[in-house]
């Protein structure tokens, strides 16, 4: 044995979205610097970059909520705080255009912190991206599957370019509902007129090929997907020509490094499970079904963010699943410029600044997320792997300032005790429909394999 990486011993930190806008070096709370220390001291230390770095260079897309900018300089920040790569398809990929995502990417490179989940066309969007550490290879790739259509990367053709864009991972939603129900939507369909612009518009032939829809059974109505059956019932699945084309590059990725984990943003939500307020705590079934599938395909661990809270972990045959991790920071509030859209929405005018918007839209700190603090506690999961296979997984809660004004609330420290233990209890009783032991040890969590 000549190399570290042939142990196949390595410890991976993976936490949630990274919404940075603001400086991390000016701060020496004990409670950040102890979160310092546990990114550095992992092996390789990865995130969810849900934010834009760019100088409004390109003009700005409907985000329909925080129109996401932070001064490029903070990638630094976060290369500081220990992080080796990062993630960025997520739904806030295009609230510059592709102009304002690409110069992302490229600010990326100019600081040498890797990317995955986008590039000029899909191949590159799918493409990993590696992190050498001192115990081996990792090859990092991401999805995510809530994305606007202008957003998702294409291929091109040998006569013409890729579009650039984010790895996106598509997936088929089906309503299953009984004779009534079904029999009013055909009437509904038949008389607002939208089976006749159906018809016509296929008849007019611009959407090429498509397989014949049995009316007897199935419906398409206002965009969505309806099938008669005797239970009402939504069924999700992931796009398989999707899954195909990131098979490969999962493939490609395990001749070239020693690890492969997945990472994938996703805001959609299960029909079944645990409520919390009007938030689904249950990820969906199509997410379930990839997860596994990454997995089966080879890679280390599955790491989900997206909803912005945490869901729960699985243990899938010997491998992590992490449905969501949250946030790791959450500097939403602090982008320091907004269209006049955003602005009108809540009522204010030209008198206004970006200061009144933000308070406004949070109802000056007592709704949306500012209100809940479901949104400000996480944890970030290290994964210890020992002769190739997992270990343990170590779960750092973390607190990022609910209840504390703007300018305070956002940045990530070491949770307290009281924060803690609310903390591993959630991620306890979200993780038991996988049958996970999460044991709380002082304020830690610990899994064990």
């Amino acid at each position: 044995m000549i190399y570290n990486a042939e142990k196949r011993d390595i410890s991976i930190a993976v936490g949630g979205d990274a919404m940075i806008t603001r400086r991390m070096k000016a701060f020496n709370e004990p409670s950040f610097l102890k979160l310092i220390e546990i990114l550095r001291a992992a092996d390789v230390s990865v995130v969810n970059l849900e934010m834009l770095f760019h100088d409004y260079e390109s003009s700005w897309q409907w985000s329909g909520a925080t129109y996401t900018r932070s001064d490029p300089r903070n990638l630094e920040e976060l290369k500081w705080m220990g992080i080796d790569a990062v993630t960025t398809a997520n739904n806030h990929s295009f609230d510059f255009s592709e102009g304002g995502f690409l110069t992302t990417l490229e600010h990326c490179k100019e600081v040498d912190l890797p990317q995955a989940g986008g590039g000029r066309d899909i191949d590159e969007a799918r493409a990993p991206a590696y992190v050498d550490s001192p115990r081996g290879r990792l090859a990092i790739m991401s999805a995510t599957s809530t994305f606007s259509e202008q957003s998702r990367a294409g291929g091109g053709r040998p006569d013409f370019p890729g579009r650039p864009g984010v790895n996106a991972l598509r997936h088929d939603l089906v309503h299953h509902v009984e004779r009534d129900v079904f029999d009013a939507l055909q009437k509904a369909n038949q008389e607002l007129g939208y089976a006749a612009i159906e018809e016509a518009t296929n008849a007019f032939g611009f959407r090429g090929h498509s397989e014949a829809t049995d009316h007897a059974t199935e419906i398409e109505f206002m965009e969505k997907k309806f099938i008669l059956s005797e239970e009402f019932g939504v069924k999700t699945s992931p796009n398989q020509d999707d899954m195909t084309g990131m098979g490969n590059w999962i493939r490609g990725a395990q001749k070239l490094s020693d690890w492969m984990i997945y990472a994938t943003h996703c805001h959609e939500s299960g029909t079944t499970g645990e409520f919390h307020g009007t938030t689904r705590v249950s990820p969906p079934a199509f997410l379930e079904e990839f997860a596994r599938w990454t997995i089966d395909q080879g890679c280390a661990m599955f790491a989900g963010h997206g909803p912005h809270f945490l869901r729960g972990i699985e243990i899938y045959k010997g491998k992590p699943i992490f449905y969501s991790l949250g946030n790791f920071i959450f500097q939403n509030e602090s982008v320091l410029r907004l269209p006049s859209e955003a602005y009108r929405r809540f009522g204010l005018g030209y008198d206004q600044t970006p200061g009144d918007y933000l308070d406004t839209r949070s109802g000056g700190g007592t709704r949306a997320f500012a209100g809940d603090p479901i949104f400000w506690q996480s944890v970030v999961a290290v994964c210890n792997y020992a002769g190739g296979n997992l270990k343990e997984i170590v779960l750092h809660p973390i607190d990022m300032g609910h209840g504390r004004p703007i300018a305070q609330r956002g940045r990530p420290v070491i949770a307290d005790s009281a924060i803690a233990q609310q903390t591993l209890r959630w991620l306890q009783d979200v993780s038991k429909p996988y049958g996970t032991e999460i044991t709380i040890e002082g304020d830690i969590g610990m899994i064990r394999l």
